[in-house]
């Protein structure tokens, strides 16, 4: 993709694969599509991998991360990876407190929401998962801080969280016990900037997603400026990975986010070396060869 710095090969680290098995764990998968506005996609992963490939060719990026963001759906970006294994990692979330939890084979990360599900990530069911994640050159990817999920909003449905799980500074003692392992904190910490500023800072093994519109800054009076500026200054341009949190179609990639986040490098005066890192390279470095992906 063409930037101020030439160009990019763009990686995105953070989207969400909506398969039909999400929607089905919403309801009736034709109600809630109807419902939200959004396209349903069919039964087969591939054909929707296929369709996030059509969508990024068109905006110019060249690989993303795909999280399934429903307990037990790690068949979908799993099969989405082995479609496209030159563009996609799998990301799966996980709940440590469900039966059976495991790491699946495939996959480059788990994704765990302590506050969703309502647990420390210190309690004992976390620790196969870590060690699991540390066998098979698993990053582990952590939500922290404000978790809401619009589309239950939408869809008038409760969402029992828990906050009192969703502070950084709970990662702190894991990521030093796992050295080994990629931890990745989304949202720059989703109103916990502070907090997780100092664990990445502790912590080497610990990695900031950039993702979403941050609306979280409105908290702090922040503005993208800044936090960009401090997580450069706190963690460096090395441990800085884009996200644009896309996720449904129509709407498909946002664009939005990549050029905000663009302007405000350029503003900054990123150097070019630096602003290939953070839009991409970190993404293929860090799971190229460590999770086996396929660039």
């Amino acid at each position: 993709m063409q930037t101020p710095w030439g160009e990019v090969a763009v990686g995105d680290a953070h989207i969400h694969f909506f398969s039909r098995r999400f929607f089905a764990s919403l309801g009736e998968p034709a109600q809630v599509a109807g419902k939200l506005g959004w396209e349903l996609p069919g039964e087969d992963p591939a054909e929707l991998a296929a369709k996030w490939v059509a969508e990024l060719d068109a905006q110019g990026v060249a690989r993303a991360a795909l999280i399934a963001s429903v307990p037990g759906d790690e068949a979908s970006v799993v099969a989405a990876r082995a479609a496209y294994p030159e563009r996609f990692l799998a990301y799966a979330m996980v709940n440590p407190l469900a039966e059976g939890a495991a790491v699946a084979e495939g996959l480059n990360a788990i994704s765990l929401f302590p506050a969703m599900h309502r647990y420390s990530v210190h309690d004992a069911r976390v620790e196969p998962l870590l060690e699991q994640a540390q066998q098979r050159g698993c990053a582990v990817f952590v939500h922290c801080g404000v978790l809401t999920v619009g589309v239950r909003k939408k869809l008038g449905l409760a969402s029992p969280f828990d906050m009192r799980f969703s502070n950084p500074i709970e990662l702190h003692g894991v990521a030093m016990r796992y050295p080994g392992v990629k931890f990745v904190i989304p949202h720059f910490g989703a109103g916990y900037l502070r907090e997780a500023l100092m664990v990445a800072d502790l912590c080497p093994n610990v990695y900031l997603d950039s993702s979403s519109s941050n609306s979280w800054m409105r908290y702090e009076g922040l503005d993208l400026r800044t936090v960009l500026r401090r997580a450069l200054d706190v963690a460096g341009a090395s441990r800085v990975l884009f996200g644009s949190d896309s996720s449904f179609f129509p709407r498909g990639w946002v664009r939005g986010v990549f050029d905000d986040q663009v302007r405000v490098l350029s503003d900054l005066g990123v150097s070019a070396a630096d602003a290939r890192a953070i839009l991409g390279g970190n993404l293929a470095e860090l799971f190229g060869r460590a999770a086996g992906a396929g660039f």
